[in-house]
């Protein structure tokens, strides 16, 4: 990861949201649930080979090429770095919404 300092602050956004949970529900169980769907969340987001994954889908079950590598970083600027591809931002979704929706349903009872 290039820019540590989007980590370290969405680690502290997830202290303050756990302690918030803690406060509210008084029940540690939940403070642990959302400090795991907080930790896997943001590793999901920020931690993935963003140049590997910045290809066509079809092209994500074969590796990345050298010339592919070096295209990408010659091609990189600031606000082409994250393209929006339709089918991980499906993916995605899905994926998050079912966590979220667990989460919340475990955190509100």
């Amino acid at each position: 990861m290039a820019n540590d300092a989007v980590l370290r602050s969405s680690l502290i956004w997830l202290a303050a949201i756990i302690l918030v949970v803690g406060i509210s529900t008084q029940s540690f169980k939940k403070m642990i649930a959302t400090y795991v769907v907080g930790v896997l969340g943001i590793a999901g987001v920020l931690l993935p080979d963003w140049g590997y994954f910045n290809r066509d889908f079809s092209r994500w079950t074969s590796p990345i090429t050298a010339e592919e590598r070096a295209a990408q970083i010659a091609q990189r600027s600031g606000s082409k770095r994250f393209r929006i591809h339709y089918m991980r931002l499906a993916i995605y979704t899905a994926v998050y919404g079912f966590a979220l929706n667990k989460w919340w349903m475990f955190v509100s009872n």
